[in-house]
């Protein structure tokens, strides 16, 4: 859970599937055994694919609260400059929750959830991936409420 660093950026892959990447940061702070407030800024890029990169690029914006579940994914390159190995750690989003409802104009009625079915019906993780690297994993209960697979509204 945290806040968006930057407006998300909607791309489209060679074969035309929705991606958005996405910059969160995320706030931890804690006391110490002697009493002292400490406070630390975790920066994390996200990538969403499908129909939730679509929904996120539509509706979020820098400083909107979001709460992400998904994968870690290490992306490993050759820097041309330096040939140093480096690598990166990112979140592949299976489930977006928009929390708070800054600067939008979508409904105030608690979290939000995007993905890939509208339609009403529970759907798995598999069946709404079209691409190797796209994950549905929310559905809609009985009531209408957009909810990620396998938990219940309550």
């Amino acid at each position: 859970m945290g806040n968006l660093t930057r407006d998300p950026e909607l791309k489209r892959t060679k074969s035309g599937a929705a991606l958005t990447e996405l910059g969160m940061a995320m706030n931890r702070s804690w006391t110490n055994e002697n009493g002292e407030r400490h406070e630390e800024t975790t920066f994390v890029d996200v990538t969403v694919w499908g129909k939730q990169a679509e929904n996120a690029a539509h509706y979020l914006q820098k400083g909107r609260s979001v709460l992400i579940e998904g994968r870690l994914q290490l992306d490993t390159w050759q820097d041309t400059k330096t040939g140093q190995n480096r690598s990166k750690l990112r979140v592949v989003a299976e489930s977006v929750q928009f929390l708070s409802n800054q600067q939008s104009s979508a409904p105030q009625n608690g979290p939000e959830s995007v993905g890939a079915n509208s339609a009403g019906q529970h759907a798995s993780n598999a069946s709404n991936a079209s691409n190797a690297g796209e994950a549905g994993g929310i559905a809609q209960n009985d009531t209408g409420q957009a909810s990620p697979v396998g938990w219940e509204a309550a």
